[in-house]
């Protein structure tokens, strides 16, 4: 399932910075334990599903997974051996772009050793280091 917006205004937007720290979605909003970034990165629609996959089928489908990111940047690439000019080239992959300490995903329903683990899978599949975080007072 191909997770891209479903139009855009301006479709060929400059590569956007993922230095610094998150500025909102630090903490958990609605699950009880979450996967938090410790470093930034731009991360592809490709790597947010393969993330959800593993959790969900590690969950077996119970509990419920909220995903914090949307690929909203398009990253663009000319064709090799193409003359300079010519414009800006076609929109070739999507990607979320990821800040220090933003929450990605967030899990409840389950128990905490159910969601560590289905957490550690989904780090496995994205190309930021990770850590494990809980709700105050879960």
């Amino acid at each position: 399932m191909a997770v891209i917006p479903k139009r855009t205004k301006y479709r060929r937007p400059h590569r956007l910075k993922y230095d610094g720290n998150a500025r909102g979605n630090t903490k958990l909003e609605f699950g009880e334990y979450g996967l938090q970034a410790k470093e930034g990165a731009w991360i592809s629609q490709q790597q947010i599903e393969a993330a959800r996959v593993a959790m969900t089928r590690y969950m077996k489908r119970g509990g419920k997974v909220w995903i914090n990111i949307f690929p909203h940047l398009s990253l663009t690439s000319i064709p090799l051996e193409t003359r300079m000019g010519k414009g800006k080239g076609q929109p070739e992959k999507w990607v979320a772009v990821v800040k220090t300490n933003k929450i990605m995903f967030e899990v409840s329903g389950v128990t905490e050793e159910v969601a560590r683990e289905a957490l550690r899978l989904a780090m496995h599949k994205l190309p930021v280091k990770c850590k494990f975080v809980k709700r105050d007072g879960v």
